[in-house]
């Protein structure tokens, strides 16, 4: 934590928005590394048995900042939509990696950017909020692109797909359900992922339970602490910079599963895949785009 405090302490803006960058790309690197990490696991171990360690390990890098920000915890803000999102949070997660079982990595993390198209039909039905027509065709071009990587036809459409993209509109769902909990401090919120993930895990791991050797516990361990340093990663990041500035770049996410699908499980991605993530991004950073061109400045 000593290094990320003197990061914050950069005077010059633009200097702080390279390390705002950087934390940003190093937090994707983080996520894409412990997916494939899971992804190892789930080859051998049950996913409720990945929940369960997965946590315990991320909870663990946490428990300094957790024990810092306690106060936090003792006034929750709307605690429905807290355990809402709690749930969510722990299905997505349990619903992101049964789908790594079945599919390459980069398959799996194409569907699941897709969550910043469910997440602008999401924010139009539940939160109010309009679609222009330039949005609205991003928004079809986009899903046009979900269907190019899915290749639907008799033959191709699987279930595994159809579960990595569940994973995509739980995600957004959590993402919806933060935005009604813009009070809460982050650490609360990341806190209650990983708890609400250790709790179904303890549900479903005795289902299967293997004990694992020292070696795969280490697989397990860098499953949860490599996410938990992600999350960190991003919050220093948003510090850093504006959201504007930084989060463009969590598209560099499908670069790294890519790279570690290859590495570790020898995986190729499909053109059609290749196309239908060039498209899902575009519409992407279209979205993120016209979003903050039509927030008002700052005054």
């Amino acid at each position: 934590m000593g290094l990320f405090a003197k990061i914050t302490t950069a005077s010059d803006p633009r200097t702080a928005r390279i390390a705002g960058i950087l934390l940003m790309l190093l937090a994707m690197l983080a996520f894409s590394f412990s997916d494939a990490a899971g992804k190892t696991v789930v080859a051998t171990y049950s996913v409720g048995q990945l929940l369960l360690l997965r946590a315990l390990a991320g909870l663990l890098v946490l428990s300094p900042l957790i024990w810092r920000q306690r106060k936090a915890f003792a006034r929750l803000e709307r605690p429905g939509l807290q355990l809402a999102r709690t749930l969510i949070a722990a299905c997505e997660v349990a619903v992101f990696y049964l789908a790594t079982v079945y599919l390459p990595l980069a398959d799996v993390i194409t569907f699941y950017l897709a969550s910043s198209l469910f997440v602008s039909v999401g924010a139009a039905l539940f939160l109010g909020e309009p679609i222009d027509k330039p949005r609205a065709i991003a928004i079809v071009i986009g899903f046009v692109g979900v269907l190019i990587a899915l290749q639907p036809s008799a033959q191709t459409v699987s279930w595994p797909a159809l579960i990595a993209i569940l994973a995509s509109v739980l995600f957004a769902g959590l993402l919806l359900l933060t935005r009604f909990l813009r009070q809460t401090p982050d650490m609360v919120l990341a806190s209650q992922q990983f708890a609400g993930t250790l709790l179904l895990g303890l549900v479903l791991a005795p289902s299967g339970w293997m004990t694992p050797p020292p070696g795969d516990l280490v697989w397990f361990a860098i499953s949860g602490a490599v996410s938990a340093v992600g999350l960190l990663c991003v919050n220093r990041s948003l510090r850093l910079a504006p959201a504007s500035v930084v989060v463009p770049y969590q598209y560099t996410m499908i670069i790294f599963a890519a790279a570690f699908g290859w590495l570790l499980f020898g995986d190729v991605p499909s053109h059609a895949l290749m196309v239908g993530a060039a498209i899902i991004v575009g519409s992407g950073l279209y979205l993120g785009w016209r979003e903050r061109a039509a927030r008002p400045p700052a005054v």
